[in-house]
């Protein structure tokens, strides 16, 4: 018996009944092929992050997912890296819009969001916005207009959308963070050889006998670092001592510390190279090195026990003291700092025969850089002062009372920069 609602004769229901029910079993076979098409897409670019496939093929397996698979008309997928958001790819979207993109054009965006009624002329050219987050820090978006659906744009589309945006995103970020600890731990094996390498250019220990004892103090503020000292013996027990600042700090003013050092070596042991030609030369070495981007602060003497003869030169570094029958005096005579000028244009070296015994120190600007709390400096008159009230000490006992003392005098404020220290005693016999 016919439905009594039906208005067509009898025959004529049951072919409208038969063909609703094609026209549904053809929706749902089109349903069930579509989410086993995005199924297969998920599965290879699972697979692909997997096999740590390249980020421009990532890429262009996701836009084909959302052109071919999902039938969208207009996107672009943004992702945030180098503290700025960067457009990965897209697909009918005007450069002139994409430009417009700034850090604050996705803030507050933490959800799926239905962009209607925007002002900003980038969201306004779309539909959809789809956020990525990783602990409340944006990780990347998406943009959608145009998906091809009855009625628009599902739940279920943009779940898949965001769904593979999400595990892209998540890849992009690991892969940032392995890269970068990978560089982290080349960092740090690169840190240690330098370390290894400027402990053996630093002496640890210095020689002592009847003429002379010398004791050293290297702090380096970053493990390594540009600062440099050193003593060499001669014929006749002339020794060379020295302390040298490079500009900079870390791993590079190492390296430039070291090949200093080489050149140094190299040029003090020619006998017949006199003094301005040794500093000549040595500043050309430096120049030579650094292009003129980094200096360096030097200050070199040289001590004849026989002939009681004490020669130096300042190349711009922070004159040494030397006490000497009661009175404290600085080592100011010698030059401009070695790197910065061709030639240098001035000269200057001071002599001096001591008579009794001398004490001396050398150190670079790192120590009275050094400021307390309340910031007061460890400046060239408190040091003054520490040299006369600890003059009597060896130079060993001088050194450990002197970082006790700046240890004291900074507190919690920390090291400023590196700090080398050469403390020395010459004696008249």
């Amino acid at each position: 018996m016919p439905k009594k609602n039906c208005k067509y004769p009898p025959t004529s229901c049951l072919l409208v009944e038969k063909t609703t029910i094609q026209t549904d079993n053809q929706q749902l076979s089109e349903q069930i092929a579509l989410q086993q098409l995005q199924m297969n897409r998920l599965v290879e670019i699972t697979q692909a992050i997997n096999s740590n496939i390249g980020n421009k093929e990532l890429f262009e397996m996701y836009h084909s997912t959302l052109s071919t698979v999902m039938c969208v008309e207009k996107f672009a997928f943004f992702i945030f890296q180098d503290d700025a958001w960067e457009c990965a790819m897209q697909a009918n979207t005007p450069e002139e819009l994409l430009s417009q993109c700034s850090t604050e054009v996705f803030a507050g965006y933490t959800r799926l969001t239905s962009l209607r009624d925007v002002e900003q002329p980038l969201l306004q050219a779309f539909d959809y916005l789809l956020p990525v987050l990783h602990k409340k820090q944006h990780l990347a978006c998406i943009l959608l207009r145009g998906l091809r659906a009855e009625g628009g744009a599902s739940y279920d589309q943009l779940r898949f959308i965001g769904a593979i945006a999400n595990i892209i995103a998540v890849a992009l970020e690991n892969k940032r963070l392995f890269k970068k600890q990978i560089a982290q731990e080349r960092l740090k094996r690169d840190l240690e050889l330098a370390v290894q390498v400027q402990n053996m250019l630093i002496p640890s220990r210095l020689p002592s006998n009847r003429h002379y004892e010398f004791a050293g103090i290297y702090q380096p503020h970053e493990g390594v670092g540009g600062d440099y000292y050193d003593l060499l013996s001669f014929d006749d027990d002339e020794i060379a001592f020295c302390i040298a600042d490079i500009s900079g700090k870390g791993i590079a003013a190492a390296l430039l510390m070291a090949n200093f050092q080489a050149n140094l070596h190299a040029l003090i042991h020619r006998s017949q190279l006199h003094v301005k030609k040794f500093i000549s030369e040595l500043n050309t070495a430096v120049l030579r090195t650094t292009q003129g981007d980094k200096f360096i602060t030097f200050f070199i003497a040289r001590y004849h026990p026989a002939q009681r003869r004490l020669r130096y030169l300042c190349a711009g570094h922070n004159p040494p003291f030397m006490l000497h029958k009661g009175e404290l005096t600085r080592l100011d005579k010698g030059c401009t700092i070695l790197g910065a000028f061709s030639r240098i244009p001035k000269i200057e070296m001071g002599e001096i025969y001591l008579e009794k015994d001398a004490f001396l120190l050398l150190y670079t600007d790192g120590l009275t850089d050094l400021s307390n709390e309340k910031g007061d400096y460890f400046d060239g008159q408190r040091l003054e002062q520490f040299i006369c009230e600890n003059q009597d000490c060896t130079v060993e006992e001088f050194n450990k009372r002197l970082m006790s003392t700046i240890a004291h005098f900074k507190g919690e404020s920390d090291f400023p920069d590196d700090i080398s220290v050469l403390t020395g005693r010459i004696f008249v016999n």
